[in-house]
């Protein structure tokens, strides 16, 4: 077993790539957070004398975790009530900082979703490639796949992903906010002219609630539908007699609507390529999913 220091030493060095990997890969920051943490008492025990790098050896270990939890939750993902939405998180710039500025947008709620288009080992060999950045040798060690075959299976990620890729250049962040507290806005006072200048022609709403809470179980798709739900008195009284506060989830300016100190929701939007209209709106009401954002509310209440 490895002296403390040497494993608290590689855990402070390590933890937050790793959960970089595993949260991309799981889109469920509680599950990403538990792989990590059994990769890290696993490594205590181990003799990792003979490893050579030992960022890449972390990154097969929490992949192969990673593929192993997908391919067993594979079912719960069928049987699940309504749409199934990733988990969101705070404060992204410490607990998953970006490798590079130019890849601020992979941490983005819109980018997990998208992700979600792919299977676990699709995903897998995407990621490794697209944003770590591994040679298809590495990832081909990583997956248990050939290094032909992983170029095909990126090959064929990517015309998966082709249509639905994160804008060349992402909306500014000033921008952002604007649009998203305009909307805060004009959804609380059940603003229709406001609220139809802010959708696209072909938004969607998307609302996970796992069962637990009631909310929409299809998508809602065009900006009449959500016109007439979103300016409704009779829709989403809950929210809005709730607190709203603007809030950095996955890097972005989102929304979060709170009671009595405990986090009711989070709103989190992908705008136009132009940033002037919401084009899919994420309504995520799931308790479960909402742990992180409850401790980014407590943290930032004291």
């Amino acid at each position: 077993m490895k002296p403390n220091t040497e494993i608290e030493s590689l855990y402070r060095m390590y933890r937050p790539y790793a959960l970089s990997i595993a949260y991309r890969m799981l889109g469920m920051y509680t599950d990403a957070e538990d792989i990590v943490q059994d990769l890290f008492a696993e490594l205590a025990t181990k003799d990792t004398a003979d490893v050579r790098n030992m960022k890449a050896y972390i990154a097969k270990s929490v992949t192969h975790r990673c593929l192993n939890l997908l391919n067993s939750a594979r079912k719960q993902r069928e049987e699940y009530i309504g749409e199934w939405l990733p988990e969101p998180v705070s404060g992204a710039a410490s607990e998953l900082p970006e490798l590079s500025a130019e890849q601020k947008d992979t941490l983005s709620y819109a980018y997990l979703l998208m992700l979600e288009r792919l299977g676990p080992v699709e995903r897998a060999v995407f990621l490794l490639r697209e944003v770590f950045e591994y040679g298809y040798d590495q990832i081909a060690d990583m997956t248990g796949k050939t290094e032909a075959n992983c170029r095909k299976i990126f090959s064929r990620a990517k015309l998966l992903l082709k249509g639905s890729e994160m804008p060349s250049s992402p909306v500014a962040e000033g921008q952002r906010k604007a649009v998203v507290e305009r909307f805060a806005d004009a959804f609380l006072r059940y603003d229709p002219q406001a609220l139809v200048r802010l959708l696209a022609e072909d938004a969607v709403l998307i609302s996970d609630g796992g069962g637990a809470v009631r909310t929409a179980i299809r998508p809602i798709f065009g900006s009449e539908r959500l016109l007439r739900l979103l300016a409704s008195p009779k829709a989403y009284r809950n929210l809005r007699s709730s607190e709203v506060v603007v809030a950095d989830i996955n890097g972005e300016t989102n929304l979060l609507f709170t009671r009595g100190g405990e986090v009711m929701a989070a709103w989190c939007f992908r705008l136009t390529a132009s940033g002037e209209r919401l084009h899919q709106l994420y309504l995520i009401k799931n308790p479960a999913k909402l742990r992180s954002m409850q401790s980014y509310l407590d943290d930032h209440a004291t």
